[in-house]
């Protein structure tokens, strides 16, 4: 008898929440990831049985058909995300990162696959989310984080490489209800035109944004000031935008040290350089078009406006 994984168990268990609370669509919508895995989900009366499936292409769904749990309690103690739009080698090396030194806590890692990559490349205990292709960076991030579980969130980069204990400084810092946003990576600008990697001001290490190679939040900080904005299809600037969304609701943006190693992005230097500064300055444009006068919300202000 073929084992039914716990991911297949829990999501049928959330698919029958839904069902109760006559959410159709998203009961629909586990139904599809549950097939993505492998299983048939039967209804009965003492409660779903499974049954597996032939292996077929998985059905690659809208990003806007995966169902949010951020209404519901928090079940886990930190959730991982990445879009993978190309090289899942590079998550698959990051998950090992994390894996080595989860330090006992419960960890949701979350994938948000845009290509035809096999869902066993990631290893077990992963939730694959396997969007259509050709979505855009974020919608399929926003598909990703609908489904945190975790009492804090990581937006991770592919080319990020934990090293060492990279969840415990950033629960730290998060336990600060002051600190809305927090990482590794952080820039500051002068002018809200050209941001340049700061190391932080003050004792606190204060900056004005926090880069998407890895940025954490509390799970309700990204539930309430909202999602990234999806009209940012290219990854570029969605972090600043993020982090002054989060700045602008009175939240502190601060970097962080942890144990993680950058290797080059695969992205940027797959991208022909021509609509690589096309995409960028798009993106840059709608940034400026929320917060081009929003001078206080920079950790230095200018003194001449």
């Amino acid at each position: 008898m073929t084992e039914v994984p716990d991911e297949v168990r829990a999501l049928a268990t959330e698919r029958d929440e839904r069902r109760r609370a006559k959410d159709f669509a998203g009961a629909d919508s586990l139904r599809d990831r549950i097939a993505q895995l492998g299983f048939a989900v039967i209804d009965g009366p003492e409660g779903p049985s499974f049954e597996p499936l032939a292996a077929v292409e998985p059905r690659r769904m809208p990003a806007h058909d995966v169902a949010s749990v951020l209404d519901e309690p928090p079940t886990a103690d930190v959730s991982v995300h990445w879009v993978v739009e190309g090289w899942p080698e590079d998550v698959a090396r990051a998950l090992a990162g994390f894996r080595a030194n989860e330090g006992g806590r419960d960890v949701q890692y979350v994938v948000a696959d845009v290509t035809e990559t096999d869902p066993t490349a990631y290893g077990d205990g992963v939730e694959v989310l396997a969007v259509e292709t050709g979505t855009g960076w974020g919608a399929a991030r926003n598909a990703g984080l609908r489904r945190s579980r975790g009492r804090i969130v990581l937006v991770m980069d592919g080319s990020v490489e934990p090293t060492g204990d990279v969840f415990g400084p950033l629960e730290a810092a998060l336990g600060d209800p002051s600190v809305g946003v927090t990482g590794p990576f952080g820039i500051s600008t002068e002018d809200l035109r050209e941001f340049h990697d700061s190391d932080g001001v003050g004792r606190d290490r204060e900056v004005d944004a926090i880069e998407g190679y890895l940025m954490a939040f509390r799970r309700d900080v990204i539930r309430d000031v909202g999602l990234f904005d999806e009209k940012f299809r290219w990854y570029r600037t969605a972090d600043i935008e993020c982090s002054f969304r989060i700045k602008d609701a009175g939240m502190r943006a601060l970097r962080v040290d942890v144990p993680v190693t950058k290797h080059e992005h695969r992205m940027y230097h797959a991208t022909p350089e021509a609509e690589r500064d096309r995409l960028s300055k798009r993106n840059f444009y709608r940034f400026l078009e929320r917060f081009r006068d929003r001078y206080d919300l920079l950790v230095e202000p200018p003194t001449d406006v």
